[in-house]
């Protein structure tokens, strides 16, 4: 009798409330769709937001989080305040202790472009920096805790106007998640009620979804090259236009 693979396991970090469910939401419920363990980390309570106080847009996660099976996953940081958070040593080491905890093989974190809202770059460089602590042995910052390397990092756009190339990512066909997805969003009603967030990110995808020959994609950025057996693992690329 063949044993069951053990559940992938994905530790997904924002910047703010809402960053994740905005920025690669529908990946993270076909994930869990598919028996994928999410863990949640969010590096501010969104203090310096136009819109909700954080005592708000903290339950507006949670809310998100029961959705993605993540709410005894889920982790709130302190990386300096909204707007002022940086990827120092002391914050990657909080990253890396719970990188350690978890164990998980994948890793997701903000794009590290510099066009976009500072709090996104530092927080991906924190969590690149993070899973290179989290394998050092020796770190006495993290003693007690057996060392874990990652398999793999990949970063998600939260805002339209990054620079990063598209040639560089793999687009996620997320179609069957349009309508979960949209729920999730819809839990930081606090955001959504203010700007057209949702229609935002849904035509980001669906002009994804264009190019890749489907209805709605996301795009992730590997930190460092994919590894695959053989080229039949890659069915096609975007080449519709």
């Amino acid at each position: 009798m063949s044993q069951q693979a053990p559940a992938l396991k994905l530790l997904a970090i924002g910047a703010h409330p809402d960053d994740l469910e905005f920025g690669m939401g529908a990946v993270l419920l076909k994930e869990f769709a598919q028996g994928t363990e999410i863990a949640m980390v969010v590096t501010s309570k969104g203090e310096a937001g136009s819109a909700g106080t954080p005592v708000i847009r903290e339950a507006e996660t949670r809310a998100a989080a029961k959705m993605l099976g993540a709410s005894e996953r889920l982790s709130f940081l302190d990386f300096g305040g909204d707007g002022l958070q940086t990827a120092s040593p002391e914050n990657s080491v909080q990253l890396a202790r719970i990188i350690r905890e978890f164990r998980p093989d994948i890793i997701c974190a903000p794009s590290l472009s510099t066009n976009q809202h500072p709090d996104h770059c530092a927080v991906g460089n924190a969590a690149r920096n993070a899973c290179r602590l989290a394998r050092y042995g020796g770190l006495a910052a993290l003693a007690g805790l057996p060392s874990h390397s990652v398999s793999s990092l990949w970063f998600y756009s939260i805002t339209a106007h990054e620079d990063n190339p598209l040639s560089t990512a793999t687009l996620i066909d997320v179609s069957e998640m349009a309508e979960s997805w949209q729920q999730l969003m819809a839990c930081h009603a606090s955001q959504v009620s203010q700007r057209a967030y949702i229609e935002l990110q849904l035509s980001r995808a669906q002009q994804l979804g264009s190019m890749a020959g489907c209805k709605y994609a996301m795009a992730l950025w590997p930190n460092d090259p994919p590894v695959i057996q053989t080229l039949g693992q890659l069915q096609r690329t975007a080449r519709a236009f």
